[in-house]
């Protein structure tokens, strides 16, 4: 584990949690409670900066107790670009070391610790479940279908490559909202094993827009979200 560094690296592979598209959103099964007062800056930072000392660890531990030869040294950074929405995302440095990034704007609107504990696990459970190479595989996989159907089909040279980009962005977005219902369920377990309260931390969900079940959506429906981080915290 190393110190949080507040930086802005050349990232790989992005993996983002963000560009939600609203619509008609399914009923969340956690009651409904008024939203917690947000916490001024200086507060939201100290949370920031308990939550990773705290989770760090514990992801790094379940990462090598789950993996093998993956590398587990999480590297945690702070986007303060100003302008960038709430956003989290876990993503790998050229040297393949994996990265978890904050905006400055999440941190911000963040409640409370339980909120930054679950955000910050469930990017680490994505990279402890391989979702990047699982996605790049599935990306090349579109993108080889859809040359091979330009091909068939005798496209001129630009209308077949607009066509592999779409078997890539299809194959990309295949499995994605699997990964992102994955990573919560482990992200439920490495935030309760850090101390917090992931049912607390899923409130969040009740506040940012839902993509509805969208055909090749990036993200599941906010319902099935907190369904699933229910699920889990009831084994736990």
């Amino acid at each position: 584990m190393r110190p949080l560094q507040l930086l802005l690296p050349v990232f790989l592979a992005l993996s983002a949690c963000a560009d939600i598209i609203i619509e008609s959103p399914p009923a969340p099964t956690l009651p409904q409670e008024p939203a917690p007062p947000r916490v001024g800056r200086a507060q939201s930072e100290a949370n920031f900066r308990t939550v990773v000392s705290r989770v760090e660890p514990v992801a790094e531990r379940e990462c090598r107790r789950r993996t093998s030869g993956l590398d587990c040294d999480f590297l945690i950074v702070v986007d303060s670009r100003p302008g960038l929405p709430a956003n989290a995302f876990q993503t790998l440095d050229r040297n393949g070391r994996p990265v978890i990034g904050f905006t400055t704007a999440l941190i911000a609107d963040a409640r409370n610790q339980d909120e930054l504990a679950f955000v910050l696990s469930h990017e680490a459970a994505h990279h402890i479940e391989g979702h990047i190479a699982q996605t790049q595989r599935s990306a090349v996989g579109g993108a080889l279908i859809g040359a091979v159907l330009a091909g068939a089909l005798g496209l001129d040279q630009s209308t077949g490559q607009t066509v592999t980009d779409i078997g890539a962005t299809v194959g990309s977005r295949r499995f994605s909202k699997t990964f992102e219902l994955e990573a919560d369920a482990l992200g439920t377990i490495i935030a309760d094993r850090a101390g917090y309260d992931p049912l607390i931390g899923a409130r969040f969900f009740q506040r940012v827009p839902d993509p509805g079940d969208r055909f090749l959506g990036t993200h599941p429906p906010n319902a099935d979200r907190i369904r699933t981080v229910e699920r889990v915290a009831a084994g736990l």
